[in-house]
């Protein structure tokens, strides 16, 4: 009896502890009991951990939501229950200003006029999507002349310029999804991001855009994926003057043609689509830009909606006078997408509950955040970070990048969690950004010594490099690392059958097999990198010449 009554205590204990840690909302009772009853098994309180943040009662977490709110408050409340101090300037939360926009898809209208004069109207989600900017409600463009400009990307350091010899001012840009082959797998990421192209079309005048798609974007987005969700809102953060932010403020609107659709583009053009696709897919060379016959109109509308979403921070202060100013970030995102409003009007399961996207990383980097607080602080300091809106392109970490709660201090590090796929006992993980960096060899110490193998990327056409929020990180000049676990023994199957299967899906929940011990053994790698990185005698470098390094120096 004496034993059952202690354990009772003791569960009272960390939920009266829990109760305290925010006022927004305390850990539920069956998570402080999981963490009492197994305090001593990282395993059990990752699942604990998973099971409730990617409950259905979240409703899939999208940002500025109750369900992510809950979340947000949930987070701070374990990290407050392990002794780390609120890392938000005093506060558990920093509050993200973000505009939210949901497309009409009643406004939607896309045609191409050839150059005879036939008009040909394409039916939304069938033959195109259309996005519009998320600065303003409404678009229209009539009659646009438009201009194929390869992938649309501009590349100086690398010679590389498909802008060259044409035209695009008052126009629509018209280019494929991907990068040249002439980069390696992360730089390639790099010039192919949505955001640096709309940048870059946007700088020369343009005033839409035309996405078309290659053999490998139709693996990584088929077309059915793509429209599978049509009111999923776009969103973006806002300035404190009220702007939203935005890459291209000249693009009024970007538009995703289907394939088939595709070749109305090239009618009277010199080069058939495709020609030009077969050249995007490596099979020839790619020509340079040129004017098309045909003239484009697009329109769209959203209904835009300013709302607020938290980034949780949590502090552990370093324990050297000279470093602890210097900081190393931990990044997970929190958020997810949310409800599939599509599905629930067919009254099937809607709620989209992220348990691998991102609910492990969150319990990952909770499990570190323990073992911080269980071996005592390091030299420089730690800065916990759940992240919001990843899933709408990486804003909460971008926001915090902006505007981070640090004081005078430096960020000098990030160790990023997103979606480690733990389907298998892993032997080997795969490292993004860590050879470009001092962290490198910090990292190579880590897998030695837990007897993990270093794999190269074995998806670089998924462009992972650019798709997490360590790259805002990086794009404000700080070395980062991203780990994933690699292909071998089972992992390749494992990480196809969920992006195929499960990935974005409401089945992705805590009913897939999780090997929650070997999720513990990847938060004891993540750990052990983010700790030697604390304690270095220097900060972090990147290595020299590096593309990354030279292009985002401080």
């Amino acid at each position: 009896m004496s034993g059952l009554l202690s354990r009772f205590l003791t569960v009272f204990l960390v939920f009266a502890l829990a109760a305290c840690a925010t006022s927004e909302a305390p850990l539920p009772p069956e998570i402080a009991a999981a963490d009492a009853q197994e305090e001593d098994s990282a395993a059990a309180r990752m699942r604990a951990d998973i099971a409730w943040l990617a409950d259905d009662a979240r409703e899939g977490r999208e940002a500025g939501t109750q369900g992510y709110e809950d979340a947000a408050d949930y987070v701070a409340a374990r990290l407050k229950t392990m002794g780390v101090e609120p890392g938000a300037d005093g506060q558990w939360k920093q509050k993200v200003p973000l505009v939210s926009g949901t497309p009409v898809l009643e406004a939607a209208a896309f045609s191409v006029t050839s150059p005879e004069g036939e008009e040909h109207t394409l039916t939304t989600l069938d033959g195109f999507v259309v996005y519009p900017s998320i600065a303003s409600d409404t678009f229209e463009i009539v009659d646009a002349p438009a201009v194929f400009v390869g992938y649309g990307v501009h590349a100086p350091s690398f010679n590389h310029d498909d802008y060259a010899g044409v035209d695009v001012k008052g126009k629509v840009v018209v280019y494929f999804s991907g990068a040249p082959d002439i980069f390696d797998n992360e730089s390639r990421a790099h010039f192919n991001s949505s955001s640096l192209k709309a940048k870059e079309a946007s700088a020369r005048g343009a005033v839409g855009a035309i996405v078309l798609p290659s053999a490998a974007s139709e693996k990584r987005t088929p077309w059915e994926r793509r429209i599978a969700n049509p009111r999923y809102s776009l969103m973006t953060w806002r300035w404190p003057d009220g702007r939203p932010e935005t890459s291209g403020p000249n693009i009024q609107g970007t538009a995703f043609i289907r394939a088939g659709k595709a070749p109305l583009l090239f009618d009277g053009a010199p080069v058939t689509y495709e020609a030009l696709r077969a050249a995007a897919n490596g099979e020839v060379e790619m020509p340079g830009g040129f004017d098309l016959a045909v003239k484009v109109s697009m329109a769209g509308a959203m209904m835009r909606e300013d709302l607020t979403s938290s980034n949780v921070a949590g502090l552990i202060p370093g324990a050297d006078p000279e470093l602890k100013d210097e900081y190393v970030i931990l990044t997970a995102h929190l958020d997810h997408i949310g409800i599939n409003e599509r599905r629930l009007e067919e009254g099937k399961d809607a709620i989209n509950n992220g348990a691998m996207d991102n609910a492990t990383g969150v319990a990952t980097m909770l499990e570190a955040a323990r073992r911080f607080t269980e071996e005592g602080a390091p030299k420089r300091s730690v800065l916990i970070l759940a992240v919001t809106a990843e899933e709408k392109g990486l804003l909460g970490a971008d926001y915090f990048a902006h505007f981070p709660t640090i004081g005078e201090g430096e960020l000098v590090a990030n160790v990023n969690l997103d979606m480690p796929v733990m389907l298998h006992e892993f032997t080997d993980v795969i490292a993004f950004g860590a050879e470009r960096s001092s962290i490198g060899p910090i990292m190579m110490a880590a897998l030695e010594e837990t007897g993990i193998a270093l794999a190269p990327d074995p998806i670089p056409e998924l462009g992972i490099f650019t798709r997490s929020d360590h790259y805002r990180f990086v794009e404000k000049g700080v070395p980062s690392i991203f780990l994933w676990t690699g292909f071998a023994n089972g992992g390749e199957e494992k990480f196809w059958d969920f992006y195929k299967n499960h990935y974005h899906k409401p089945s992705d929940d805590i009913t897939q097999p999780i090997l929650y011990d070997e999720l513990a053994r990847f938060a004891e790698i993540n750990y052990i990198i983010a700790r030697a990185l604390a304690n270095a005698p220097q900060k972090p470098a990147w290595n020299e010449g590096d593309f990354f390094g030279d292009l985002f120096a401080k």
